[in-house]
């Protein structure tokens, strides 16, 4: 799941941490590396890799994979481009998800839940849509029945994850024997049956060699992950030679003319199958759109944070580290979210939540009299790796300007809706019998452009009917995609009633009594111990799940010290 806005946040405070990865296809697997640096160990989190071939990003998804051939095809080209970016030259780890910690397992099962739900509700949309086409004689490609429908397979214990280690497996043993970039490569494969997350498994593995006598300090990693909490995991490594390989989402918009020309080449492909009578491989052509490729080299955001991290007042005697500074940094960003612990309602990443932590940190860190976590003591089993009373204090200090962002917010929402409500009674002049305005948006969305050629039936095989069929194909799938836009924006729909009301008075005791059924202030002040101690339980947890293995929480709770918190 990873850490919304994280990503775009540290690109855009610490730019030069981030430089485009340079891509040659060069069939030399001995020539030097185009990006400067020769790297050691690639670890992949194959969770990256999984979904974007499965279910592919792309503008018009008719040529998405409808089999698990073509998945483990797409991963295959996937796997082999960023080996010839990365060229690593000892070590590749590939680590897919095996059964996650409980925590993360409910946040999963109420996701899948839901998209389950959304599937079948796109399924009847887009029925509905072709009925339409039908009548109004715009022919369209015939739907295909394809076995990666449901990404919920894509789960430890399915057969797919059964196939798909088999695959890997084929593939691993190919590579090894017929290419010379990989002859060299000891490469390990962690799949599904190895209990963990990935990018867990594959920390994990970085802690045990560093642990073994003879570890190189001057090894040099690549990560490749989607998930920005890799980021946090990379600094909690200390490893100095650290990078991580990333899609550079930021840059889609910049790619929107070179899609729309690999759209058009696919069409007239497309069309060139139809006029042979052979729609049966129209969809087999799933070659994914290639995105450009990013480094975030770990070292310079280490040198980012020394500056920033720079205190301006010490304790006396107080020697500063910038390796515990960096732990208090990992430590301090889990109140802004993470993917076990639900973030503080006032902490928004891209409302500055991190630059008002870290401002926070650095004024107050005298009073809070030194480092807020110690994680060379993680082990020890009486909770010493994290100072309670300094974290209280942090805490308490953050809240001091809890009000000032509710108010914020507040007044930044009232005028959004008024913007909405505005546009949307300009759009549909106040006609209180439309019962499905978001139907009705949809299908008129496109003006006129949805409208073209409908009195043309495709009865007669030419290719211009031919390119009018994918086009009308095309079209569907972009309303099917606003559909499931519009549909999902709460926002506009008014399908979210804020009951809390944050930042007007009386505030907290709706909070309570909307979220706890706290009634009486001793039920809200029984409520609020409760809570203080099972998320200090989370933070240690959490703590603990980064810098060390996973604990039970049982294990937790008899090793820490009691406390008595009241923010």
């Amino acid at each position: 799941m990873g850490v919304p806005s994280f990503y775009r946040w540290l690109a855009n405070r610490y730019p030069k941490t981030i430089v485009n990865a340079l891509e040659k296809t060069d069939d030399e697997a001995t020539l030097n590396n185009p990006n400067g640096f020769d790297f050691d160990n690639l670890y992949l989190d194959m969770n990256g890799i999984i979904h974007p071939c499965f279910h592919p990003d792309q503008n018009h998804h008719v040529n998405s994979p409808v089999t698990y051939d073509q998945v483990f095809h797409n991963m295959f080209e996937y796997i082999d481009r960023i080996i010839t970016i990365v060229r690593p030259t000892k070590l590749l780890y590939m680590a897919i998800d095996g059964v996650a910690p409980r925590a993360k397992m409910n946040q999963q099962r109420s996701r899948r839940f839901r998209t389950a739900k959304d599937r079948r509700i796109l399924e009847e949309e887009e029925d509905r849509l072709r009925r339409k086409y039908e009548i109004e004689g715009r022919n369209v490609l015939p739907k295909v029945e394809s076995d990666v429908a449901d990404s919920n397979v894509i789960t430890p214990g399915t057969e797919f994850m059964y196939e798909l280690s088999k695959q890997l497996q084929d593939y691993i043993c190919l590579r090894i024997a017929n290419h010379p970039a990989w002859r060299s490569l000891k490469v390990i494969l962690s799949d599904a049956s190895s209990p963990g997350e990935g990018e867990h498994k594959i920390m994990s593995f970085i802690r045990r060699q560093r642990a073994c006598e003879g570890y190189d300090p001057n090894t040099s990693h690549v990560l490749y992950g989607l998930d920005a909490d890799l980021i946090m995991l990379a600094l909690a490594t200390h490893e100095i030679h650290f990078s991580i390989l990333r899609e550079n989402v930021l840059a889609e918009v910049a790619q929107t003319s070179k899609a729309k020309l690999q759209l058009n080449q696919g069409l007239e492909e497309t069309t060139e199958q139809i006029s042979s009578l052979n729609i049966s491989n129209v969809s087999n052509r799933n070659s994914l759109t290639k995105k450009p490729y990013q480094f975030l080299h770990v070292w310079i955001l280490r040198e980012y944070l020394k500056l920033d991290l720079k205190l301006k007042e010490k304790p006396e005697k107080f020697v500063p580290d910038i390796e515990r500074l960096i732990d208090d940094f990992i430590f301090i960003c889990f109140f802004a979210g993470n993917d076990f612990l639900p973030h503080m309602p006032t902490l928004e990443i891209h409302e500055g939540a991190i630059d008002l932590l870290m401002h926070v940190y650095i004024e107050e860190f005298k009073d809070l009299g030194g480092y807020l976590v110690d994680v060379e003591r993680i082990n020890e089993r009486k909770g010493c790796y994290i100072k309670l009373k300094r974290v209280e204090k942090f805490i308490l200090a953050v809240g001091a300007y809890e009000d000032k962002i509710f108010k914020k917010r507040s007044a930044i929402h009232d005028s959004k809706l008024r913007r909405v409500l505005s546009d949307i009674q300009a759009a549909e002049g106040h006609e209180e019998d439309d019962l499905f305005p978001v139907m009705r948006r949809v299908d008129n969305q496109k003006g006129s452009a949805t409208n073209l050629n409908v009195d043309t039936p495709c009865s007669s095989r030419s290719p211009d009917n031919d390119m009018q069929i994918v086009e009308n194909t095309k079209m569907l799938k972009e309303q099917l995609k606003l559909y499931t836009r519009q549909s999902s924006d709460v926002f506009k729909n008014g399908l979210v009633t804020d009951l809390v009301k944050f930042g007007s008075p009386g505030w907290r005791n709706r909070y309570y009594k909307s979220k706890f059924s706290a009634e009486t202030d001793q039920d809200v002040e029984k409520t609020r111990k409760i809570l203080v101690e099972k998320y200090t339980e989370g933070l240690c947890w959490v703590l603990l799940y980064y810098f060390s293995d996973v604990r039970s929480v049982m294990d937790l709770v008899l090793s820490l010290p009691l406390w008595t918190l009241c923010f």
